[in-house]
């Protein structure tokens, strides 16, 4: 049986790919803190023994002593502070639990010498505003303007140079924003927080137009299982996003729509630099996702779709 490490397992896209792996009859080990995780996220599988969660944190190193064996088949680096606008007040946040973080495991996982794959979630925000779109893996130069994307852009550099150095092989997934149940943050979540609260206006960060691309968690998942199985490279990026883009105007309406509501206010803040949400808001984001394509994935839902579901699921809740 498969060995596997998740850190950041009982986060939104982790408590996902819980569910495939623990579908699939895999060992499983969780790493989480639970700053912004949650032991719900994996209730299904609280009681099967192949599930093992450790309170841990990856900037704590004496934490690693929990992890009783240290050598894993797989370990997919999930555990990251997944707020971008915290940078602009805060940009330490990012560096100690994005770069820090990082740096911490390769150092477990190369004085074990447990030769892991290692799958590490970046972020589409590592190209910064960039000026060809949709943006292909090997678009340059990278100049991100989040710190959020800084961090997982100098977390790429590391894990590639761990990899060479210490011989094994690492999957980089840079994702669009992804979309679903479970998730506690995103243009999505806050819509709804903000309507529970007043049904009668609904405040915008930005002026609206926005426009990004935005993937359903189970496409998601489905990229990153697919990938896992095609890839053989020492060091291998997809971009993994939909192939159409949605702005955040057209999100609200869809959000007001699934939450039966009438006459609702549209309060646009008007944003900064020409109209972003906020310092480091990227304006117009599109991958180019032909790469990944190649190896026979493609998403299920476009954009609209995508938004339209996870409103569902969220407002279930």
């Amino acid at each position: 049986m498969e060995k596997v490490l998740v850190t950041g397992g009982l986060g939104f896209v982790g408590g996902h790919l819980i569910d495939f792996l623990m579908t699939n009859r895999t060992s499983v080990c969780v790493f989480d803190n639970l700053s912004s995780g949650t032991l719900k996220n994996v209730r299904g599988w609280r009681d099967n023994r192949n599930l093992t969660i450790v309170k841990g944190d990856l900037l704590n190193t004496a934490d690693f002593t929990k992890l009783k064996n240290g050598h894993f088949d797989v370990v997919y680096h999930l555990a990251a502070n997944p707020e971008v606008r915290v940078g602009s007040t805060n940009p330490n946040v990012h560096f100690q639990q994005n770069v820090v973080a990082t740096h911490n495991l390769l150092e477990y996982l190369r004085k074990t010498k447990s030769n892991p794959s290692l799958v590490f979630t970046s972020t589409s925000t590592v190209y910064g505003e960039a000026t060809k779109i949709p943006t292909p893996e090997d678009y340059g130069p990278q100049m991100p303007i989040s710190t959020y994307g800084a961090s997982k852009l100098a977390s790429e550099a590391l894990i590639s140079a761990y990899a060479h150095n210490y011989d094994f092989k690492t999957l980089i997934f840079r994702l669009a924003n992804i979309v679903g149940a479970r998730s506690q943050h995103g243009v999505i979540y806050d819509f709804a927080q903000k309507l529970k609260k007043n049904p009668k206006e609904l405040e915008i960060l930005g002026d609206g137009t926005q426009t990004k691309s935005y993937l359903h968690i189970s496409d998601c998942i489905e990229a990153m299982r697919l990938a896992q199985a095609k890839s053989s490279k020492q060091v291998e990026i997809y971009n993994v996003g939909s192939e159409d883009q949605i702005n955040v105007k057209d999100i609200a309406h869809i959000v007001i729509e699934e939450m039966k509501l009438k006459n609702v206010k549209l309060k646009l803040t008007g944003g900064v630099d020409g109209g972003g949400g906020w310092k480091g808001d990227i304006k117009n984001m599109l991958l180019d996702a032909r790469k990944i394509k190649a190896i026979g994935w493609k998403p299920r839902l476009n954009c609209e779709e995508a938004i339209r579901k996870a409103s569902k699921e969220l407002l279930i809740r």
